[in-house]
């Protein structure tokens, strides 16, 4: 009979120790979500061209201008298509991460984040983030931009290809000029563009 009880306790305790078992590994894919190291998602946003803004060249000043009054100085034109104002290339931190960004403003002054040719890995939660960080080669930049000022333009589109992003009105790009693919999870960057 003793033998019996303990057969059927070591069952139970079998049984029990089997479940805990089967519902940590899904949690633990839940959380950590493994298959997306294996899932690629390309985006191919059409990326406007921005128009050449060069100051005139010194063959085409004349030697000598004319006085011109205050009162009749006129100013340019705007351009007339999007201008880029800031850009830079990435660097890879926790994840291996290539591809360059740019900041694109319209005649109308709306403001979009480009970003091009990137191929950085899938992950959970991944944010693209204009960031007050600074940019840091390797594992020193891995957690750099969680203790700055940022503004999250959303969650990524894809780990490959062209992507835009619509920054919001009012964002001051002499201090967010950081660009972050953030993974908000596990606050940890895959990669970070300096733009300049």
């Amino acid at each position: 009979m003793t033998r019996t009880r303990l057969s059927t306790r070591a069952r139970w305790l079998w049984g029990i120790g089997a479940a805990l078992a089967v519902s940590a590994v899904v949690v633990a894919a839940l959380v950590f979500q493994p298959w997306l190291l294996f899932v690629d998602v390309r985006v191919a946003d059409a990326i406007p061209t921005s128009v050449a803004t060069t100051a005139p060249s010194a063959a085409s000043t004349p030697t000598s201008a004319p006085t011109v009054e205050p009162a009749e100085q006129v100013s340019p034109p705007p351009p007339a298509g999007p201008i880029d104002l800031i850009a830079g290339t990435f660097v890879s931190h926790e994840h291996t991460t290539t591809g360059s960004a740019r900041v694109i403003e319209f005649p109308d002054g709306s403001r979009q984040l480009a970003i091009e040719g990137l191929e950085t890995t899938n992950g959970p939660d991944v944010h693209v983030w204009l960031s007050a960080a600074p940019v840091l080669e390797g594992t020193e930049g891995w957690f750099t931009a969680a203790g700055y000022e940022y503004v999250d333009l959303g969650p990524i589109k894809g780990n490959l290809g062209d992507q835009l992003y619509d920054i919001p009105t009012g964002v001051d790009l002499g201090v967010l000029r950081t660009v972050e693919l953030w993974c908000v999870q596990f606050s940890v960057s895959f990669g970070a563009a300096a733009l300049s």
